[in-house]
């Protein structure tokens, strides 16, 4: 197996990053390697992803998922697991950090042996999402339940939002 690990820090709250990660649907808008993303269950998504002529399809199963934390995900196919992970790096930053470990059989086996173009890739794509949230400067909607072992938790109250209050001006 290969790990492919990559951080990007955000100008905005571990909150609004969070929330917008979770918005699968909204990848192909910043993200070129990302051509559709169906939200099947709260748990399982459906991939289309593609680097110039090569396109894989597969599904992901979301195993834990912790509000402003963490997603961890497996693929069903069994080529390949990650996790992203959401810190806070201080007032209104966010460190976003992926980590994806790839099996060797079939296309993943190709993407393994170029695991420096795979890095470069996840470099390139989280710059994209930085862009896109900076850019917006509010997350587009969000999801914020449990998920434990693939299972749906029941909601827990939702916490005060973390936005950063804009005062009058004048």
């Amino acid at each position: 197996m290969t790990t492919i690990k990559e951080t990007v820090q955000v100008t905005v709250p571990v909150c609004t990053v969070y929330d917008q990660w979770t918005q699968f649907k909204t990848f192909p808008r910043f993200m070129t390697t990302v051509k559709r993303v169906e939200q099947v269950r709260p748990s399982i998504t459906h991939w289309v992803v593609g680097l110039g002529p090569v396109r894989r399809e597969f599904a992901t199963e979301i195993v834990d998922q912790r509000p402003d934390t963490c997603i961890t995900w497996r693929s069903l196919d069994s080529h390949h697991r990650g996790r992203v992970t959401f810190h806070a790096a201080g007032p209104g930053r966010t460190a976003v950090t992926v980590r994806i470990d790839v099996g060797r059989r079939g296309a993943a086996a190709v993407l393994s042996g170029l695991s420096g173009v795979a890095r470069r890739v996840l470099r390139s794509e989280l710059a994209h999402f930085k862009e896109f949230i900076e850019g917006l400067g509010q997350e587009t909607g969000g999801w914020r339940g449990t998920i434990r072992n693939g299972h749906v938790l029941p909601a827990e109250p939702e916490p005060a939002r973390c936005r950063v209050p804009r005062w009058p001006v004048g």
